[in-house]
């Protein structure tokens, strides 16, 4: 992947002008707007855990490579697989002496039991994360671990919950719209929130980085939450004279609208919420904005957090909740002693698409609201993404993370990782990201653009 090459990123910009509008598909939208929340028992919560760790298990056991998974609780003299949850053993912060694994119900009753990682030469471990064990528990009290599996075997199928007639219409117009491209192209500007500075609530940010998308007409503007950022001096204080409804209608929609009329009928703009923002649900998974702008539906799009699309056959998957930061937080780590390279940002990245889940972290971070009862599946990534957005309070960067073969002798898979940053950090300006999607990560550009 290339970055910062203003010319080359012109001539890219130039093949995949906004005159050509790109097919959009919102895969899978739960969940609704409008629906009741924070009403999730112990149960909800439980089954989520379970249902999680029984899918890994089944996903493991149908790669070939592992062989059904053995109780780890009860005492062995020889070596056994297990799959389990990682867990602490009390109220701090995990840490090596206090990892436990929990299995599943199927298999252990549920039970935990003590976890040595000392003969691991290197790990990343964080609870709630699910892994593949290899080792032996000689006294029934401890499991010394050999070897850690903390991600999935891959499967590029297509995906399973995508209904085969509209994948086959989306693949249509996607040809239909270019019938001159063989290999996926898209170009996408990406910036997450807060849009304004904390001094004023004038929204400038937002202002610098729609003229700049009117020079540079990406196919697709994708903009991620707080827009109206509960976090905001102004908006803590109360000191703000409109309904937060009103503001993000007229200092947020009103702007995209003249933002679209500008640019014509090819532009589009997809809206993901934050649980930051003060005039939405309070809920993680959270349901998508519910925005009906006259005449503009079929360019300003509003998705769930966390949500899946498709745009010119590539796949995106966005999580506002920042989940890198709250990762990094908790998790243990071993770097290697053998001089192997360690790239920390990466390294997060790839728990979210290891585990599968957009929020692999149980129990979830403070001030998450978190509702396994409405729509646990949404947190569920079903099968590889094209681009994962990230937006984190971590510094921003753009990688292309390999996934590992798919199986013996096949290249290895690839997703394109984004941090766009925050579009405003204080009184001042942040960042946001430009990106050319052109075939596949490798050889896709990307720039990460400050104002």
């Amino acid at each position: 992947m290339e970055h910062d090459h203003e010319n080359h990123e012109d001539d890219i910009i130039k093949r995949v002008r906004p005159s050509k509008r790109c097919s959009l598909l919102v895969h899978g939208s739960q969940p609704k707007s409008g629906c009741r929340f924070m009403y999730d028992r112990i149960e909800d919560r439980f089954n989520f855990l379970e249902n999680r760790i029984r899918k890994h298990t089944t996903l493991l056991v149908s790669s070939g490579l592992y062989d059904e998974p053995m109780d780890p609780t009860v005492a062995s003299q020889k070596s056994v697989f297990a799959v389990g949850m990682i867990c602490c053993d009390g109220e701090g912060r995990l840490n090596e002496k206090s990892t436990l694994l929990q299995s599943s119900v199927g298999h252990s009753g549920g039970q935990r039991v003590r976890l040595d990682l000392q003969k691991l030469s290197q790990f990343s471990i964080f609870p709630g994360q699910v892994v593949g064990i290899e080792g032996h528990n000689p006294s029934g009290h401890c499991l010394i671990a050999s070897k850690i599996l903390d991600s999935i075997p891959l499967s590029v199928s297509a995906d399973r919950n995508l209904h085969p007639a509209k994948k086959q219409a989306l693949d249509q117009e996607f040809q239909s719209i270019n019938p001159s491209l063989n290999l996926p192209e898209l170009s996408l500007i990406i910036a997450a929130g807060p849009f304004t500075t904390t001094d004023n609530i004038l929204f400038e940010p937002l202002s610098e980085l729609l003229a700049y998308a009117s020079r540079k007409l990406p196919q697709l503007l994708i903009l991620l939450g707080p827009f109206i950022d509960s976090e905001h001096p102004e908006v803590k204080k109360g000191t703000v004279d409109k309904t937060y409804e009103e503001l993000f209608r007229l200092e947020i929609l009103r702007r995209l609208q003249d933002y679209v009329e500008y640019m014509g009928s090819a532009a589009h703009v997809i809206l993901v919420p934050s649980v930051r923002d003060a005039n939405h649900d309070f809920v993680f998974p959270q349901p998508a904005f519910d925005i009906h702008p006259p005449d503009l539906k079929h360019q300003i799009t509003s998705l769930t957090n966390p949500g899946i699309f498709y745009a010119n056959e590539v796949k995106v998957g966005c999580c506002t909740v920042d989940i890198l930061k709250q990762i990094s937080g908790e998790m243990v780590s071993r770097k290697p002693t053998d001089g192997s390279p360690w790239d920390g940002r990466s390294r997060l990245a790839n728990h979210i698409l290891g585990q599968r889940s957009f929020y692999p972290l149980y129990p979830p971070a403070e001030g998450i609201p978190m509702d396994l009862s409405l729509a646990p599946e949404a947190l569920h990534i079903s099968s590889i993404l094209d681009i994962l957005i990230v937006p984190s309070d971590l510094a921003p960067f753009v990688k292309v993370l390999s996934l590992g073969g798919r199986s013996e002798g096949e290249e290895q898979a690839k997703c394109i990782c984004v941090n766009p940053g925050r579009l405003a950090k204080g009184e001042g300006g942040g960042t946001f990201v430009e990106l050319n999607y052109h075939g596949s990560p490798d050889t896709s550009s990307a720039s990460i653009v400050s104002i």
